[in-house]
């Protein structure tokens, strides 16, 4: 049977169901791994017969005429060769230009930023991964040149990247706003919208993780004992839960003491999934943790992560601590107070998100051979 090289596709992500619409497109088939989607709109899954529309085939009986040419021409079936057609323009020769530099996209007034608004409130994602995108696209905002379409040039992506490397973010971190801004961008290139993919010219270092340094038993206790009052004090006792339980900050602003613990023995456990990554964990309430839940009948102190890390600066200098203290180094401090072989029986199943991962999982299997006995 003939394939069909211009076809009308409906919904070819199949979101409609989930979303209440799809995009109508016309597939033009160039090859085996070569397509170009022609975007022609949003359509609802009742509506979408709108494909017989003048318009539409009108649109699908110009390709069919593109197609049909190139073969007369012998022209290979690339997608270059099609677009020249497609925007009208003739085939170039194909001669030889000495050290000739690639042309710049011609410039489009479309919005880059509210392109990257739509796009991000279609996506079903889960609450951290949503603030991290809309961080990304503020960051884009503030950096001011990457505004619209004709904007997304490799000269303008590498002026942003030393624009993030000012100082203040790590290498990761700035990898990770490349990372989350090229999604985006690539997609406008596979609808034709833009010319070229400027992060397939640009090339980017990822970077290492900086090391955290984890805070001590000792400074863990003087944390503890310390006289703070009002907010600083609030703002402690939510670290020094999160440091003997491994919550991040986000799932202790979500912990509720009634519906996510369970009492064995003397022992209580909490027994919830992670937000950022729905990771299932169990793990104990040590006593330090226990004391910060009596202290507020059961019920944890509610405050933004951004101003809890600020008022985790404060701390970190009456405490006159070497290194920066924010919410992220309690995770990593969870594993580093002192552990005896007493504790180590009320030590379950706990996750862990790096190299501490084969520690406490040696810890976890060594419990449960304790509880089997």
């Amino acid at each position: 049977m003939k394939k069909e090289l211009i076809e009308v596709v409906f919904d070819r992500r199949k979101n409609s169901e989930k979303r209440g619409y799809g995009f109508l497109e016309v597939q033009v088939y160039l090859g085996r791994a070569t397509r170009k989607y022609i975007m022609i709109g949003k359509y609802s899954p009742d509506d979408w017969q709108a494909a017989a529309s003048p318009e539409t085939q009108a649109l699908v009986a110009k390709c069919k005429k593109i197609i049909a040419a190139m073969d007369v021409l012998d022209e290979e079936r690339t997608y270059d060769n099609f677009m020249y057609h497609f925007n009208g323009e003739d085939k170039k020769p194909k001669v030889e230009v000495k050290e000739e530099q690639p042309k710049e996209p011609e410039k489009s007034g479309k919005s880059f930023l509210d392109f990257m608004e739509e796009a991000h409130a279609n996506e079903d994602l889960r609450e951290g991964t949503r603030k991290h995108k809309i961080c990304a696209i503020e960051t884009v905002r503030t950096f001011g040149k990457l505004n619209t379409y004709g904007d997304l040039t490799p000269k303008n992506i590498i002026a942003f990247d030393n624009w993030l490397h000012d100082g203040t973010r790590t290498d990761v971190t700035c990898y990770g706003y490349h990372k989350k801004i090229h999604k985006w961008v690539r997609q406008l290139y596979q609808m034709g919208e833009i010319p070229q993919d400027p992060y397939q010219v640009v090339t980017l270092k990822r970077g290492k993780c900086r090391e955290r340094e984890p805070l001590t038993e000792l400074e863990l206790k003087l944390m503890r004992n310390y006289k703070f009052d009002g907010k600083l004090a609030r703002v402690r006792d939510l670290f020094i839960f999160a440091a003997y339980t491994g919550l991040s900050f986000c799932d202790t602003q979500t912990f509720d003491f009634e519906s996510m613990t369970k009492k064995e023995g003397k022992m209580y456990y909490i027994d919830g999934s992670r937000i950022k990554t729905d990771t299932k964990f169990f793990t104990p309430i040590l006593s330090p943790a226990m004391k910060v839940l009596e202290k507020y009948d059961y019920q944890l102190p509610k405050i933004s992560n951004q101003k809890a890390n600020d008022y985790l600066h404060v701390i970190q200098m009456e405490l006159h601590f070497r290194q920066k203290l924010t919410f992220h180094v309690s995770s990593h401090s969870k594993f580093f107070y002192l552990l005896n072989i007493s504790e180590l029986s009320i030590l379950k199943n706990v996750t862990a998100n790096d190299l501490e991962t084969s520690y406490i999982l040696f810890l976890s299997q060594l419990c449960n051979i304790q509880r089997t006995l």
